[in-house]
């Protein structure tokens, strides 16, 4: 098989809109679930007891593909209705997706039975993230922003070398 890169870049990754669709039925129904199901119920139980705290300090954590997986909108609509203090996050997701994509770059939807020797050969390629230097303010331990604060976004890499972890 060799397809030319101009076939394999066809179906564009889209952003869900999650304001388009009240999941809280779906969500609440899971908590009489097994498993996940009812792991995702009272994790979202947790998160509105959360945002109803005033003192509570809300830390998004980023990790795995989630802008590339068409998820960039539900984090800046967490932001935006500040929902959340602060976002921990790997390099991966602030560089190699959410930039490049600020930059006017799409993900594409692939195929997994794709060899990756032929993925190479077309120049598909992911950047080693660990070469680039990511500086990011922290806010003193103990010390987060409020909600109505800007939100900092924070390189995971960051806590160690502020020894915080």
């Amino acid at each position: 098989m060799n397809p030319k890169k101009s076939e394999l870049l066809v179906d564009v990754v889209e952003h869900i809109d999650i304001k388009k669709h009240n999941v809280v039925p779906l969500v609440e129904a899971m908590s009489k679930m097994a498993f996940s199901a009812r792991d995702l119920a009272r994790a979202a139980d947790i998160y509105d007891a959360m945002l109803r705290e005033e003192d509570c300090a809300i830390i998004l954590c980023l990790a795995g593909s989630l802008i590339s997986a068409g998820l960039k909108n539900v984090i800046v609509d967490l932001v935006r209705n500040n929902m959340v203090d602060a976002i921990v996050s790997t390099g991966a997701i602030i560089v190699d997706q959410d930039f490049f994509e600020a930059l006017g770059f799409k993900h594409y939807k692939g195929d997994i039975f794709m060899n990756d020797d032929v993925l190479r050969r077309l120049v598909f390629t992911t950047p080693t993230l660990t070469k680039i230097s990511c500086g990011f303010a922290i806010p003193p331990v103990g010390r987060l922003p409020t909600r109505s604060s800007p939100v900092p976004i924070l390189h995971a890499n960051s806590f160690a070398r502020w020894g915080v972890i």
